[in-house]
């Protein structure tokens, strides 16, 4: 009876609590109020540097969900069994380097994998496609068609690095997206050698938590640079993580867009990243190394040392904002270029060429009997794949009828080796083709460089 009595009271006390409140202020019935003072004074307290920074390139940092295929042997006795296969889920972190959704991770992430699938940080996912990769420096470039301009991360530099400095890492460990963590930089150009296989040269040491899954994301400096790019932690060890350096991953991805850009058009300009240290810090340019006579830069009035400020609606802080800019253009198409010469800005025209049409002049011999047309190229892109190598020759035209275009060659692979032989200059080329024992080669045995490794093939019937 007593729990009855209180039920039937309640209403009534209710109505009584109701109607001795105190009045409500306008602004709790429906209008904002500012908030107090002290309560804004404290939280600007709490805005650290690192919250600053996570909320600025957290856009910039995805996701990576993957999936390969696994067959498993049939056991010892059942030799007649077709074997079962599984799927394995793997995960990973990316950094969008292009607003049209190219995407820096690392290699070991997306080797071998059937389905990449990239979930931004609005949560949105699609599917990706590996474009370059190269095995050697564990980098990969991937590539999505994103429905709106995607957020880029900011570059800094590794080359003035400080032990001690507070570094933070973002990514994906383990599937927990977007996980942020923050530490020091314990050591610069540390040598890793994971196994026999996996070995890395001068990375950067961090004690920020560093988990499977965080690989290919970013390490970032207390000013939202990127300064690495996570790979590696130590098995068993705790507060030991990698990362290669942002300088590094500019070298090699500048390439691999330069590949793919080539496979195209053509503009005959050759640039190099030069840092210069300031009272302010680091800071970056690009300088023209070399314009190639005859060229689409030399047209424009490109010359060597100038320092590239603007490409297009790209600023140029890298050697691959120059590729980016450049990148899913067309023949003919006008680049309007801003550089700076001798302290004073000057605007060019650049009219870009079919990279079909960069060697007008490229040997007759090598087009009648292998059906490529070939550009040297910087031997140093060659020799980050293979330090044995010096150089090589990129196949700007191919033939597809022709004995190299059945053979597999592709236009955008560096010829690096016929037969015995090293493939540095054209008169290389022609020297094997026209060798007395010519006929005794065949099958030409031949060696291209293709996204980022090394691969060997046969070309049937040369004469």
């Amino acid at each position: 009876m007593k729990s009855h009595r209180f039920l039937l009271l309640l209403p009534v006390a209710l109505s009584l609590l109701l109607a001795n409140r105190p009045s409500v202020p306008a602004q709790e019935q429906g209008q904002t109020a500012e908030p107090p003072r002290e309560i804004i004074s404290k939280l600007a307290a709490r805005r650290s540097a690192v919250v600053a920074l996570v909320e600025r390139v957290r856009g910039a940092v995805v996701n990576i969900h993957s999936e390969r295929t696994v067959q498993a042997a049939p056991p010892a006795e059942q030799f007649g069994v077709t074997p079962s296969q599984s799927r394995i889920n793997g995960m990973g972190t990316g950094i969008v380097i292009d607003p049209r959704g190219y995407i820096v991770t690392n290699h070991h992430v997306v080797e071998d994998v059937n389905v990449i699938r990239v979930k931004l940080n609005d949560g949105v996912a699609q599917n990706a496609l590996v474009v370059a990769r190269s095995h050697e420096a564990d980098l990969a470039l991937l590539k999505i068609e994103p429905s709106r301009p995607l957020s880029v991360m900011p570059l800094g530099t590794a080359q003035d690095l400080m032990v001690g400095e507070t570094v933070v890492a973002i990514g994906n460990p383990y599937g927990y997206e977007h996980s942020v963590s923050v530490g020091i930089v314990s050591v610069i150009k540390r040598d890793v050698s994971l196994n026999k296989d996996l070995s890395y040269k001068q990375l950067i040491q961090t004690d920020a938590s560093i988990n499977p899954g965080n690989s290919g994301g970013p390490l970032l400096n207390v000013n939202g640079e990127l300064i690495g790019v996570n790979v590696a932690i130590r098995a068993g060890a705790q507060g030991i993580g990698f990362a290669i350096p942002v300088d590094q991953m500019i070298r090699v991805v500048g390439d691999m867009l330069r590949t793919r850009r080539r496979q195209s058009i053509y503009d005959g300009v050759v640039c190099r990243d030069l840092i210069e240290q300031t009272a302010e810090g680091a800071v970056r340019n690009v300088v023209v190394e070399r314009v190639e006579t005859g060229s689409p830069g030399a047209t424009a009035g490109l010359r060597k040392g100038d320092v590239l400020v603007q490409a297009g609606d790209v600023h140029v802080a890298c050697s691959f904002d120059l590729e980016r800019a450049l990148l899913d253009r067309r023949q003919g198409e006008h680049v309007p270029v801003l550089v700076r010469r001798q302290n004073a800005e000057q605007r060019l025209d650049l009219v870009l060429q079919s990279s079909a049409r960069s060697r007008p002049g490229t040997g007759d011999v090598v087009w009648r009997k292998l059906g490529l047309r070939l550009a040297t190229v910087d031997g140093e892109l060659v020799s980050r794949v293979n330090r044995q190598l010096h150089g090589g020759l990129e196949v700007t035209a191919v033939d597809t009828d022709g004995a190299a275009g059945r053979a597999g060659i592709r236009r955008g692979d560096i010829l690096v080796g016929l037969h015995q032989w090293e493939t540095l200059t054209l008169d290389n080329v022609v020297y094997v083709l026209s060798h007395p024992d010519l006929v005794s080669f065949n099958p030409l045995s031949f060696h291209i460089v293709r996204g980022g490794q090394i691969r060997r093939g046969w070309i049937q019937q040369v004469d």
